[in-house]
């Protein structure tokens, strides 16, 4: 990939760092009137459905293939019944910040399924430094104060922790939909996932006794719109084109995003501290990103002869 082809996918990579990075906090307000199974469920069901209407606007349909339909399920297990679930429960427990850190470990897992298991795609000490720096980044940036409460309601920590492992194998196990349209395996993963969901929704919350606040409302219709339509089908096109570990790159933007809308929105400080960690981050960003092997002289030549 050339320059100029990867700069529009580390934007979209930024962008789908914004959007999940603002997922936590509509997950949080979401919760406080409706319970996180009820709040998962009607998140896929609103994404999917909307996908699949773009999808039929622009001529393309949904596959039939049964064993595409299985992967798309598989898919949806690891990429959102599962975590999103995990994530929206431990959200009772634990502040949006706290998950939002905890989560950003999901470079580090995936650098190590594809190093020790899958060996999908190439792993060498820049994309091993892009995976450490990145971290650093965060540690840096976030402060040791951040991390108040580690600890305190383990159970919930670990589920996010957990929510970030099923995130890696999602990456990787995405690459199998190459050669598809993104924002199909985007609809049909999330189609299955709401149809796992939306049966044990009714059983163990019985959504029609629920009172959601219009808070919670507009927080699912944000989450359901941006944070997993658009974002699921800007990350199938990552997977693709940026590979597993450089789409989970966008972890580590999630934290700089977080930053910004305090500095933005609440009037915090921009600390020394902040700005360090910012760069380290760019660096691991771009270090997983770039293309594992660039074009020499000799070769670019020998393309352009013909030889």
């Amino acid at each position: 990939m050339t320059d100029k082809k990867l700069l529009p996918e580390l934007a979209l990579l930024v962008l789908l760092g914004c959007l999940w990075g603002s997922s936590y906090t509509f997950i949080k307000i979401g919760i406080e009137t409706i319970p996180p199974l009820t709040l998962i469920a009607a998140r896929t069901a609103i994404a999917g459905s909307i996908l699949t209407i773009i999808i039929l606007w622009r001529g393309l349909r949904l596959p039939k293939d049964p064993a595409l339909w299985k992967m798309f399920a598989i898919q949806a297990v690891l990429n959102s019944v599962l975590p999103f679930t995990l994530i929206a429960w431990a959200e009772h427990y634990i502040d949006a910040g706290l998950a939002v850190i905890l989560n950003s470990l999901t470079p580090v897992f995936t650098f190590l399924l594809t190093a020790i298991i899958t060996r999908h795609e190439v792993v060498n000490g820049r994309k091993l430094f892009g995976v450490m720096i990145g971290l650093i980044g965060t540690v840096v940036m976030i402060g040791v104060q951040a991390l108040n409460g580690l600890g305190d309601v383990v159970l919930a920590q670990m589920a996010v922790i957990l929510a970030t492992a099923f995130y890696a194998g999602a990456a990787i196990f995405g690459k199998n939909f190459k050669g598809i349209d993104s924002m199909i395996p985007a609809a049909a993963s999330l189609i299955c996932g709401a149809i796992i969901l939306i049966p044990v929704s009714l059983v163990v919350d019985r959504p029609w006794e629920l009172a959601p606040s219009t808070r919670s409302i507009a927080a699912l219709i944000g989450l359901s719109l941006f944070s997993t339509a658009l974002a699921f089908t800007i990350y199938f096109r990552l997977v693709r084109t940026l590979g597993s570990l450089g789409t989970t790159a966008q972890a580590y933007v999630r934290v700089p995003v977080g930053v910004a809308i305090g500095v933005v929105f609440l009037g915090e400080q921009l600390q020394v501290s902040t700005m360090i960690g910012l760069v380290c981050i760019l660096a691991g960003v771009i270090a997983m990103t770039l293309p594992s092997r660039m074009p020499t002289r000799v070769t670019t030549a020998a393309k352009a002869t013909g030889e």
